[in-house]
C-alpha cells in the first residue's frame, strides 16, 4: 500500500512538472534563422511616437527597408500538436466578463505592437485560454504552455502562422530567472 501511495504521489508531481521551454527561434524553418541572423540589427528601443513602426495597424505594419524573413510565414510542420512551453509578451484581444484575457497573441519581446517591427507571422501565436488571465501590465511576461498547432491566422491586427490552446498561463517570477 505503501509503494502504491508513493507511486501516486510520484505520478502526480510528474503531471504538474512544467514542460522544457521552447524557443522562439525553434518555431523558424533553418533557412528563416539563418536570413534572421545574417540580417543587421533592429533597434527595439526608439521612443513610441518616434519611429517607423508607430501607427494604427498594430502587428500588420511593415517597412519595406527590412528582409523578407521579417514577414515570413514559414513553419516547422513537426510542432504541429507538439506540447510546449514558450515565454512571451501578451497582445490582448479578447477578455471574458470579468475582464480576464482568454485571448491574446504572444511575441517573443514587449512592444511588439507599438513602437517597434512587429515579429513575423511565424514568431506570433494567437493563445486560446477560456480559464483566462488576468494583464495588469502587457510588459510582463508570461509562461504560455499547451499544444501548438501549424494554424494560418489573419485579423486585422495581425497574421500568425501559430496557434495554442493553452492549458496553464503564468506570469514570469523571479525563481524562473535564477
Amino acid at each position: 500500500m505503501r509503494h502504491l501511495l508513493f507511486a501516486l504521489l510520484l505520478l502526480a508531481g510528474l503531471a504538474r512538472a512544467e514542460l522544457p521551454e521552447t524557443d522562439w527561434l525553434d518555431l523558424m524553418p533553418p533557412e528563416d534563422r539563418q536570413a534572421l541572423e545574417e540580417m543587421p540589427d533592429i533597434s527595439h528601443d526608439s521612443p513610441e511616437g518616434n519611429s517607423l513602426f508607430y501607427g494604427t495597424n498594430g502587428l500588420r505594419q511593415q517597412n519595406p527597408d527590412l528582409p523578407a524573413v521579417m514577414y515570413s510565414s514559414k513553419t516547422v510542420p513537426e510542432l504541429d500538436g507538439k506540447a510546449v512551453r514558450l515565454g512571451g509578451y501578451p497582445v490582448p484581444l479578447e477578455s471574458d466578463a470579468q475582464g480576464n484575457s482568454t485571448l491574446f497573441f504572444l511575441v517573443p519581446y514587449p512592444g511588439a505592437c507599438i513602437h517597434v517591427p512587429p515579429p513575423p507571422p511565424n514568431q506570433l501565436v494567437l493563445v486560446h485560454y477560456p480559464s483566462g488571465l488576468r494583464l495588469d501590465d502587457i510588459y510582463a511576461p508570461l509562461w504560455v504552455s499547451g499544444k501548438l498547432r501549424v494554424e494560418s491566422v489573419s485579423n486585422e491586427l495581425a497574421d500568425a502562422a501559430y496557434a495554442m490552446d493553452a492549458r496553464e498561463v503564468r506570469a514570469v517570477t523571479d525563481e524562473d530567472l535564477d
